[in-house]
């Protein structure tokens, strides 16, 4: 909401917007476009007369900035349709999908196409370092935006990646999430299986052949896939296959083959293997679009991630912190992974935050006993807000979890809040620590109150 709220303005519109609790990175970069952000939700926010009112998928009967708009009969829209008509409509569309990797991948497309040349119009989900943000608006016709499966808004319970009318569509994964809004895995799997339905016939589907879930979901479709359909990862039976992955410097190291001959060899600052695989669904891609693979290369080489992806927030008395928006048990254990791989000799002590609606739920109680095996120091906070979960009512219990991880023979503690991790874990920290923090919320402003607290000890 907040990045359609610059493209907006970069446009030409007037643009206000009203919220309850507006953090970092998007408080900041609204700042700085000189939105108003109202505080909270108000009938008279609405005296500004709006030609139109976008609603976003938060937002639900209640709510009285909704209710006025009802009652005044103002014309609304959804985010995901605002952005369709106004920004995609007739351009050549990249959507990049998939329970995991969504705002990476995008962030890497975004790049690797501004250096083939495309000058592209994008919208991501989190401010790609290259670019300071997280849309731009261009006069080019290719647009790139991060394809959601979450609900469009309350009067249009679709997947928001159903109005962004792909002609290259990636599928990096498919998972159960969102437990507050899909009943079950099948549930997910017809979600993707519309989305693929939508790539037409001269464009691209890109999947990730790895992931039986969506190997499934395309072998469905049998001859009534109408589009070309590319498959990559590890597996033998992926057309597009990365090799020989070397973690081993200050960059990550790849070689990708095509129908098992040789295609190009690459090189990111990016770390693990999910990323390496990120970048060659980008690769097919931008090969789709014409950028060359010198071109390809460069953009690789140079990509600055993106904040809130393993990013590292501070170095203080050698204690390296990072942060990282993971909060599926999947993406935890690929973050922990990766960030082992990468700080091989150094402790690494897992923050962890059940803050989604689906993490706060008892659903992944088993798989999150398994996501921290490559940390060495565990510590998780209790659920966030437990009186307010949708999606069911059993909540992931932290103290059983604690101890099962305690029982793999590594230090393990549930604790309350930011304030109470910092008083526990700071006086522990030595250096060489590296300290991954991982929330898709502010998490109490932990990062920096932990970097100050060791910049005055």
């Amino acid at each position: 909401m907040a990045s359609l709220a610059g493209m907006l303005k970069a446009r030409g519109a007037v643009v206000t917007g009203s919220d309850q609790n507006v953090y970092p990175p998007m408080s900041t970069q609204l700042a700085e476009l000189g939105i108003e952000v109202m505080q909270g939700y108000k009938p008279e926010n609405l005296n500004v007369n709006p030609d139109c009112v976008i609603i976003g998928n938060a937002m639900s009967r209640g709510n009285l900035e909704v209710e006025e708009v009802l009652n005044r009969k103002l014309l609304y829209a959804s985010q995901a349709e605002t952005v369709k008509e106004e920004f995609i409509r007739g351009r050549r569309s990249l959507v990049v999908a998939g329970t995991h990797g969504k705002t990476t991948t995008t962030s890497i497309a975004t790049w690797v196409m501004e250096c083939g040349g495309l000058n592209p119009s994008f919208l991501v989900g989190g401010v790609v370092q290259n670019f300071g943000n997280s849309f731009r608006v261009t006069d080019s016709d290719c647009f790139i935006i991060e394809g959601d499966e979450y609900d469009t808004a309350y009067f249009d319970k679709g997947a928001k990646f159903m109005h962004y009318l792909p002609e290259i569509a990636i599928v990096n994964n498919i998972e159960f999430d969102h437990a507050d809004i899909y009943k079950d895995l099948d549930a997910i799997k017809f979600a993707f299986s519309r989305l693929m339905n939508l790539v037409p016939g001269n464009g691209r589907l890109i999947v990730c052949w790895d992931c039986p879930n969506t190997r499934e979901v395309v072998n469905k479709f049998g001859e009534k896939l109408f589009t070309k359909l590319e498959t990559f990862g590890t597996s033998e039976e992926a057309k597009w296959r990365v090799r020989d992955i070397d973690f081993s410097g200050d960059m990550t190291r790849f070689k990708v083959y095509c129908a098992n001959v040789f295609w190009g060899e690459f090189e990111t600052p990016l770390i693990g293997e999910f990323n390496a695989k990120n970048c060659l669904s980008v690769i097919i891609a931008a090969d789709a679009w014409g950028v060359s693979k010198e071109q390809i290369a460069h953009a690789l080489k140079t990509f600055k991630s993106v904040k809130r992806r393993m990013e590292v927030r501070g170095i203080e008395r050698g204690v390296t912190v990072i942060d990282d928006f993971a909060h599926h048990p999947t993406a935890v254990r690929e973050t922990l992974l990766a960030l082992r791989n990468k700080y091989r000799e150094q402790r690494l002590i897992a923050v962890f935050e059940p803050r989604s609606n689906t993490s706060r739920l008892a659903t992944f109680q088993e798989p999150y006993a398994q996501a921290f095996q490559h940390a060495d120091y565990v510590i998780i906070t209790n659920v966030f807000n437990p009186t307010n979960v949708y999606g069911g009512t059993t909540l992931l219990d932290t103290n059983e979890l604690t101890q099962q991880i305690a029982e793999t023979a590594k230090p393990a503690f549930c604790l309350k809040d930011a304030d109470e991790i910092i008083t526990h874990l700071s006086p522990q920290l030595k250096t060489g620590d590296v300290v991954a923090i991982m929330s898709n919320g502010a998490f109490g402003g932990i990062h920096e109150k932990l970097l100050a607290v060791l910049r005055l000890n």
